[in-house]
């Protein structure tokens, strides 16, 4: 059964519906996301970026999880067959305004290592699966960032919410 893809096209509705409700410019809504004032402008992503999310095939990871910390809402919810995740781990957690909260390539690739020998498996059968090629799967071993919907296929695959493979970086 092929589960459904994270939506960035939906992403960007709901960024922009949110946006347009609280009388917000792109600038506006993009430097709440940011929090320009705590954060170096070379970390932050532009208001075209944020604005144009929804006409991407893939977007950056961590860019999206400032998206939906300032939408309050979990990656998992862009899902179109999404079942939520009932227990708190599937909410995103609160970082403070000297942090980003970013994905945790190392932790994910374990967690894929893992379940992979569990399973018996090879790469190229778990790549099959999760429908990304092999060296997409290893590069993440060395700790590198990933994007959406690339890292949702993973989680999904795992079976786990991908708020357990975030986690909070200094600026």
């Amino acid at each position: 059964m092929k589960l459904s893809d994270f939506s960035l096209k939906n992403l960007h509705a709901v960024l922009d519906e949110q946006r347009r409700s609280r009388g917000l410019s792109w600038a506006q809504a993009t430097r709440e996301m940011n929090r320009q004032s705590e954060r170096s402008s070379a970390r932050s992503r532009s208001a075209s970026t944020v604005s144009r999310v929804g006409g991407r095939r893939a977007a950056e990871a961590d860019g999206v999880l400032q998206m939906l910390l300032w939408l309050n809402r979990t990656p998992e919810s862009f899902l179109s067959d999404h079942q939520e995740f009932e227990d708190v781990g599937a909410r995103l957690p609160v970082v403070q305004r000297d942090q980003v909260l970013r994905f945790d390539s190392e932790k994910l690739y374990g967690a894929l290592e893992a379940l992979r020998a569990q399973r018996n498996m090879t790469w190229t059968q778990v790549a099959c699966e999760v429908r990304l090629g092999v060296s997409s799967l290893i590069r993440l071993s060395k700790g590198g960032r990933t994007g959406f919907p690339d890292v949702m296929r993973i989680v999904r695959w795992l079976g786990r919410p991908a708020a357990e493979f975030t986690r909070a970086s200094d600026l």
